[in-house]
């Protein structure tokens, strides 16, 4: 068993999007926000509102790039944009990414699925090596013990 196959699963591109996306934005409203003269600097609401949407721009951003799934012996740690799930290894009993799957779908015992955006098609060969180690994974750890006979 190799320690590299429990790397976590994120997003390249993701990265990169919310981090320009946070200059940009959140940088960009601040700035206004802050240093605003004439008409917009001279209204106290136009500079707060400025200033809220950089906050609220940052916690989004933030729930964006934080989107992750961690796997370990135990199973799997699923950070999506607004729920954390963690999964035992015999709960999954199949990993989807077909061409039109913005990311990788995971096929649940109990009949259902999720998602675990942190692995994305954006980021090509990338996401499909990432979706090949995390069905190894699942290959490897599902299947619940039989139990032992005496």
């Amino acid at each position: 068993m190799n320690p590299d196959d429990y790397r976590t699963f994120r997003p390249l591109w993701g990265q990169v999007a919310v981090w320009v996306v946070g200059v940009l934005a959140v940088g960009g409203s601040l700035f206004v926000g802050l240093t605003a003269t004439g008409p917009i600097g001279s209204q106290p609401g136009s500079r707060a509102s400025f200033v809220g949407f950089a906050v609220f721009a940052a916690v989004v951003l933030w729930r964006l790039g934080g989107v992750h799934a961690t796997p370990s012996e135990a199973g799997l740690l699923v950070r999506n944009v607004v729920y954390v799930r963690r999964l035992s290894w015999p709960e999954v009993v199949g990993v989807r990414f077909s061409a039109n799957d913005p990311w990788v779908r995971l096929d649940l015992a109990d009949g259902g699925t999720i998602a675990v955006m942190g692995i994305q098609r954006a980021d090509g060969e990338r996401a499909m090596a990432d979706a090949r180690r995390l069905q190894d994974l699942v290959t490897r750890h599902g299947e619940a013990p039989e139990p032992q006979s005496s």
